[in-house]
């Protein structure tokens, strides 16, 4: 009984959403400029494998 009615509740909330139809409209980001999203994807990847390496380089010079 509840499982169909959160069925209900959920292919309802799908159908009357507006959202724009096609590939990438339903991101956070824009993909339309190829160059700005690689910059962006090699900062955020960059960062996190970035991150272990500063950590460490700020433990040794803390000494």
């Amino acid at each position: 009984m509840l499982g169909q009615a959160v069925r209900r509740f959920t292919t309802s909330a799908v159908r009357s959403s507006s959202y724009a139809e096609g590939p990438g409209n339903n991101l956070p980001f824009s993909v339309a400029n190829k160059w700005r999203l690689l910059g962006m994807m090699v900062l955020y990847f960059g960062s996190g494998f970035a991150f272990p390496f500063l950590v460490v380089r700020h433990q040794i010079l803390k000494k």
